[in-house]
């Protein structure tokens, strides 16, 4: 893995919020390339419940000041980095007060989804895009996991289609049981129409639920990890039939060699 650029663009990850199987995998993923020699960025966004002091946070100036639209809304997009201690490896925030202030990360007091998770969910796809760029950063391979993180793969491989700075990236989408009641906005189509992308790359999240957004996940990238032992039956299913470059569940003593076979499998 020696100077292999891995993007991780990720809805959770340590230490920033609650250990979960997607905030644990998305720390110790990137410390295992790390440790042997590979390049990393690490993405998230700047929930409000993440203690900024604590951690340490700050504004990276040069990388802030850009609008993204967002169903034809200008939207700030502020950039925020910090250090995970003692490994030397750099997050990057993606932040907005309308859609990351609240001091809460996917529902309200009453367990109920945000209304906006849609939006946020574009919106942390486009910046996290962005900012790349800005970084003028090629990655090798771009892991991406959970929900909140879904539609990257949709945006880079339509929306950014014609970015060269991405033109040999790999994309690797991994699927956890992580699933959420109900749907998100139904209005979501329509939000992603909005950007140009045809109705026939999105008819699948006509109802936006859990499980159609990770189908579009794989459908949108080029290789699937299942990361919990049990998914919903649906979606393990679906990625089984796509024939994409599949691994199957690995805990997190037995996964080091397995990911790291996985990621040169796809670069060499």
């Amino acid at each position: 893995m020696k100077d292999r650029r891995i993007l991780y663009v990720s809805s959770e990850v340590l230490p920033y919020l609650p250990e979960t199987e997607i905030s644990s995998m998305s720390y110790e993923a990137p410390r295992l390339v790390n440790s042997l020699g590979g390049q990393i960025r690490i993405f998230m966004p700047r929930y409000g419940n993440i203690n900024e002091r604590r951690h340490q946070l700050h504004e990276v100036i040069r990388l802030s000041g850009m609008n993204l639209v967002i169903n034809d809304m200008d939207m700030p997009l502020i950039i925020k980095v910090a250090s995970i201690p003692k490994e030397r490896i750099q997050v990057y925030f993606i932040d907005n007060d309308e859609y990351f202030k609240r001091k809460a990360t996917f529902c309200d007091e009453e367990g109920k989804l945000f209304e906006d998770n849609d939006e946020r969910a574009i919106f942390f796809a486009k910046g996290v895009i962005e900012t790349v760029k800005k970084l003028n950063w090629a990655p090798d391979v771009i892991h991406v996991q959970g929900w909140m993180a879904s539609l990257f793969p949709l945006y880079l491989r339509e929306y950014y289609h014609d970015e060269p700075l991405f033109r040999d990236s790999k994309i690797v989408f991994t699927v956890f049981n992580e699933a959420f009641e109900n749907t998100l906005d139904p209005n979501l189509i329509n939000k992603i129409k909005f950007d140009g992308i045809e109705y026939a790359k999105i008819e699948k999240i006509l109802k936006p639920s859990f499980d159609n957004l990770m189908k579009l996940g794989i459908d949108n990238s080029d290789a699937v990890i299942k990361g919990s032992k049990t998914i919903s039956s649906e979606v393990e299913s679906y990625l089984i039939e796509s024939g994409k470059k599949y691994l199957d569940f690995q805990t997190q003593d037995s996964f080091s060699e397995k990911y790291t076979e996985f990621y040169n499998s796809l670069i060499d």
